[in-house]
């Protein structure tokens, strides 16, 4: 992948100099003028916005959180699950900077569904927390985070959310005689990291292209003090002679680059596109000294739609992805294990008028994976799911108010196949309903109260039916149980926001009780390989109930928000982010494992002009509402300091940022993490960076 690096810092600068050309040459009294000149919308420091985006019915009970602009140009790490740690609801499952899935009201794993672009990343991340995501977040446009019951629309194991990476790399508007594009460039000081990414795209005549290219590298990041807890100290005191490991992380390194093409035709009355991606990392793990993975992925998207092509019918859209992934472990520079994932995701949907008062959208999706395994740890039998769906999602409005509702049908079949380490294959298939109603009161521009109840069916996945063998992200030896049934929810949300005026923000509250939910159980059993311990999980239903409550709300100091953005204007703002959860199992009465404690931020951000302040602090409360054999976690507050600086000349945007992170190099560590007794996130640091779109 030397090829894509050298491609990338190339189409970096050249692209740069092309585009900045004429803001080079101009007169700084020029710019300045330019400057002062400019649109509120061009200036602004934008706080995040609510927005409906998903691919729904014209209107949604629940919009989507949505983490744009110069937002996720400042939220921006390596991982996606830290990128999205800071929205109310959302935490990370921190395996260290380059593996860490999104945690969405306490449930991870296969109950989020990940995507890009609206389809599947078919990849293994899912299956261990030491496994990254298969793309980077350098060149995204947006994420969408849905929760509640739009998530019917994303697939059968979306019951705990889903999270829609979007970066246009499919074309799907008229391009002709126009080239735009972006260039990022960062640098990061606790672990000596850098960042560049480059897209550029364009087209003429109906047809568009799209290239984008990345390069990512750190070296291992310093954390304030010791990696391991006191308390783990305690527990597991090292062999005489030995010291802990303080000061830098060892093993935390990762270096990741990749390159996308998209071709596109777009006419009046529709469009079709494709891109093809090469992706590539190769980061250590944190827990194991030795160990480093190295992972490939090639995708194929292909996307089209055509606008009304039926009387009744607004819009007909298409999408496939097809993916081979694999990745290789190493231990001490040897392969040990292979993981490969090949397979699909394609959905149709169908966008119509209004009958009879309702206008929404059906649809059908198709997916299938091929998972395998090989090497020391390969603890899951070669697998093939797949998956058939059909959905709805209807709207009827009357005056202020707004009844919605949403089903599907799943029809899923996993089976292992038939190997000498696993024994004879096993067929298990599942026929999962799904729905959801709720209604939508809007009484006027500046307010929207929604309320939703809605029952959700998942089914096991391969490795809870199938799993055997040793697994040493998790230190276990997990057992699967071919026998589990569907894991069924009922779900009730309530969600009230305001759009405009000196406060705006939103507050939702929700309850979800679950029956025959899927988790990990100690049997007691201690299995003991290569000389080494793993205590024996087996894969277990019980009954569950998660209740929790989110808050964003912003203090609009100096000047309401409104709909006019005609006049600049200065302005202070103050915003308050919190969220809660509680989950048990109700047949014992204790508390699920890795929920995450209650959290609340702060953020005093100002703008003037071009430039833009923001002062936030990060409160996680201690954790003590633990499950069996699982340790407290201790509170942290962290402190970090942005500058930023704009400057707009036409159609060209230059950001300039500077970041104090974790400026009292707090000792802070995620519940939520499997790692956390040992794996602490990074110490102070400063993160320097442009961005240049035009």
């Amino acid at each position: 992948m030397q090829l894509t690096c050298s491609f990338s810092r190339s189409l970096f600068w050249l692209i740069s100099l092309t585009a900045w050309a004429p803001v080079i040459a101009e007169s700084d009294t020029q710019l300045q003028q330019r400057v002062l000149n400019s649109t509120p919308s061009e200036i602004e420091i934008p706080m995040e916005e609510m927005v409906i985006t998903a691919p729904a019915a014209p209107k949604l009970d629940q919009a989507p959180s949505v983490l744009s602009g110069q937002n996720l140009t400042l939220a921006i790490e390596p991982s996606l699950g830290q990128t999205l740690a800071r929205m109310p609801g959302v935490s990370s499952s921190y395996f260290g900077p380059a593996a860490s899935r999104p945690i969405l009201r306490g449930l991870d794993g296969d109950r989020v569904r990940i995507l890009q672009n609206g389809l599947n990343t078919i990849d293994a991340s899912a299956t261990s927390p030491d496994h990254a995501v298969s793309f980077d977040t350098s060149n995204l446009k947006s994420v969408e985070v849905v929760r509640g019951p739009a998530t019917l629309l994303y697939g059968p194991n979306a019951i705990g959310g889903v999270v829609n990476s979007l970066d246009g790399r499919i074309v799907e508007e008229k391009l002709d005689g126009t080239i735009r594009g972006a260039l990022n460039d960062r640098y990061t000081s606790v672990d000596n990291g850098y960042l560049t990414s480059a897209m550029i795209e364009g087209g003429y005549k109906g047809l568009a292209f799209h290239v984008e290219a990345f390069t990512r590298a750190a070296e291992d990041f310093r954390i304030p003090g010791n990696a391991r807890t006191t308390a783990e100290q305690t527990r597991n005191p090292l062999p005489p002679g030995d010291k802990e490991v303080s000061k830098v992380m060892p093993n935390s390194n990762l270096r990741s680059e990749g390159v996308t093409s998209g071709l596109s035709y777009i006419w009046d009355k529709g469009f079709f596109g494709f891109a093809w991606t090469e992706f590539h990392t190769n980061y250590g793990s944190p827990a194991e000294p030795n160990v480093v993975i190295d992972m490939h992925q090639q995708r194929l998207d292909v996307r089209g739609a055509f606008y009304k092509p039926l009387k009744l019918i607004k819009e007909i859209s298409y999408k496939l992805a097809a993916s081979r992934y694999q990745h290789t472990e190493f231990d001490s520079g040897t392969p040990s294990t292979l993981f490969k994932n090949n397979g699909y995701d394609a959905r149709v949907e169908a966008k119509h008028e209004k009958i009879a008062g309702t206008e929404g959208v059906v649809g059908y999706q198709s997916n299938r994976s091929e998972f395998s395994t090989s090497g020391d740890e390969a603890f899951l039998p070669p697998t093939i799911s797949q998956a058939d769906a059909i959905f709805l999602y209807e709207d009827l409005a009357r005056g202020p108010v707004s009844f919605q509702f949403g089903g599907r049908y799943d029809h899923i079949s996993v089976e292992s196949l038939s190997s000498a380490a696993f024994g004879p294959g096993l067929a298990r298939r599942f026929d999962n309903l799904s729905g959801s109603v709720g209604v939508v009161f809007t009484p006027n521009d500046e307010y929207a109260v929604a309320f939703t109840i809605n029952h959700a069916e998942r089914a096991p996945t391969y490795q809870e039916l199938f799993a055997n063998g040793t697994h040493a992200a998790t230190g276990a030896f997990e057992i699967g149980n071919s026998s589990l049934q569907q894991e069924k929810s009922l779900g009730f949300d309530l969600n009230v926001r305001k759009r405009t005026g000196w406060v705006t923000g939103s507050v939702s509250g929700y309850y979800n009780r679950y029956s025959n939910f899927i988790g990990q159980f100690p049997t007691g059993i201690v299995h003991v390989v290569n000389g080494e311990s793993y205590n024996e999980l087996l894969y277990q239903a019980t009954n569950a109930e998660f209740i929790g409550s989110e808050l964003e709300t912003t203090f609009h100091l100096l000047h309401p928000l409104t709909t006019d953005t005609s006049t600049p204007q200065n302005n202070v703002h103050l915003q308050f982010r919190a969220d809660v959860v509680r989950a048990r199992d109700t047949r014992t009465g204790l508390s699920l494992p890795r929920i995450p404690p209650f959290h609340l931020s702060s953020t005093l951000s100002l703008e003037r002009g071009p430039f833009g302040a923001r002062l936030e602090g990060i409160y996680a409360a201690p954790q003590s509402q633990l499950a069996t054999n699982e340790t407290r976690t201790n509170s942290y507050f962290l402190v970090n300091l942005t500058l930023t600086y704009r400057i707009v000349q036409g159609p060209r945007t230059l950001d300039l940022y500077v970041k104090g992170m974790n400026l009292t190099n707090e000792d802070a560590r995620e519940h939520t993490s499997v790692l956390k007794d040992r794996v602490p996130l990074p110490g102070r640091g400063l993160v320097a960076g442009l961005k240049l779109t035009f």
